[in-house]
């Protein structure tokens, strides 16, 4: 029994494969064979199986995601090793660039 206060992504995104997107089964398998999923990992699939949302959808979903210290300094890392902007990074994840300035002078300062 799991005890903590996290969904079980895993298992959502499994069940939902196996029911409405079979077909894409074979992409996400890698995903979905890690131990445990990472916030960045849950991110993929999510945009893997709904890569055709609506505008809408996608500024609601937006505004409810929340991130890990550990998740936001995997992104920092990101940009890093991509030697991204701050402009870019936010454009490749999604987010504020005011975010990314926030992420940086909290995380990396």
């Amino acid at each position: 029994m799991n005890l903590q206060n996290t969904p079980d992504y895993k298992r959502i995104y499994s069940d939902m494969i196996t029911i409405k997107y079979p077909e894409k089964r074979e992409i996400c398998d890698q995903l979905l064979s890690k131990a445990n999923l990472s916030t960045l990992d849950v991110i993929e699939i999510s945009q893997i199986l709904f890569n055709k949302s609506s505008k809408e959808n996608s500024e609601f979903n937006q505004k409810h995601r929340s991130y890990s210290k550990s998740t936001i300094v995997k992104i920092l890392e990101y940009q890093k090793k991509n030697k991204l902007n701050n402009s870019q990074l936010a454009k490749h994840f999604k987010l504020s660039r005011n975010t990314v300035t926030k992420w940086k002078n909290k995380f990396l300062l």
